[in-house]
């Protein structure tokens, strides 16, 4: 009797040790197959909005929210006080960006600016990931713009010849949860220009980002390139803007310093004439307002 009962004891412990093996040897198994086919997690925040200043960036309105833009600038600080330092002219734009989904946003618009109605599409090619899979985030941009101001000398255009195309490229990346930085190629199409020297079509580049520097706050900048001899009746100058981000409730209030008066990407970066060092800045604010229009389930 003693020996049967040994030799059961010895069974049990066998048995057991197998199967301490065996879930052993499966856990290893699935923490392998999770190893090679981790799961993405995808960076969320690159942007506080959907623009850095002027230039747009990857961000898009969630699926189902409407986003409602205010985005102002008074005349140049160096046109003295007998125009309260640009503060008694303004120039104003007014937007709406919808997204049909996470991914793709439509957005229309009217600037005062040569009272110039807007419109674009913009669709989220690639997103950033954690772990490096993906380093950045990667935005398609195409927009049109239809001037409607009266002029003179140019009484005899129609809408065609009233109208540009932009067709931008958004490369972005979330440094850290305090840096992030953009590149933008441009390509820009005009159906008229000024004088023959003028070129139909043109190349640009735009460098952006954000420091933030508290929880609602962020310090933004953006520098765009139009390398010479392409818009030459203008006299252009490159754009630069400095923009001072405030999160407040809802919306997000931004102060802007810029020597481009317009603020479409047909207009300000080939027809920016002013430079900073002779006080050509115009200061205004861009507000944004986040509106939720599908009802959750």
């Amino acid at each position: 009797m003693a020996k049967r009962k040994l030799v059961v004891i010895f069974l049990l412990l066998v048995a057991g040790t197998g199967a301490h093996a065996q879930d052993s040897s499966l856990l290893n198994m699935l923490n392998d197959s999770m190893a090679a086919h981790p799961k993405k997690t995808y960076i969320a925040g690159t942007f506080k909005g959907e623009y850095i200043v002027n230039m747009q960036t990857i961000e898009s309105p969630a699926n189902g929210n409407l986003n409602f833009i205010i985005q102002h600038r008074f005349g140049t600080l160096n046109s003295g006080s007998y125009n309260f330092f640009g503060l008694d002219n303004a120039t104003l734009r007014l937007g709406f960006d919808y997204g049909i989904t996470d991914d793709l946003d439509v957005g229309v618009g009217r600037s005062s600016y040569l009272k110039t109605f807007d419109g674009y599409l913009k669709y989220k090619l690639l997103k950033q990931t954690e772990g490096g899979q993906m380093p950045v985030s990667v935005s398609i941009l195409g927009t049109v713009t239809d001037f409607t101001q009266d002029i003179t000398d140019e009484a005899f255009l129609n809408t065609k010849y009233r109208t540009a195309y932009s067709g931008e490229l958004l490369i972005a990346r979330k440094i850290c949860s305090s840096l992030s930085l953009e590149v933008t190629p441009t390509y820009l199409h005009y159906n008229f220009v000024p004088t023959p020297q003028d070129k139909s079509n043109i190349f640009a580049l735009g460098l952006g980002g954000r420091m933030k520097f508290t929880k609602r706050m962020s310090i933004d900048a953006e520098y765009d390139i139009v390398p010479t001899g392409q818009a030459v009746s203008y006299s252009v100058h490159n754009s630069f803007s400095l923009g001072w981000d405030i999160e407040t409730g809802g919306h997000v209030f931004q102060l802007v310093f810029t020597n481009s008066q317009s603020m479409l990407p047909t207009q300000y970066l080939t027809q920016t004439t002013g430079t900073w060092g002779k006080g050509d800045i115009y200061f205004g604010f861009n507000l944004s307002r986040n509106f939720n229009l599908k009802k959750k389930r």
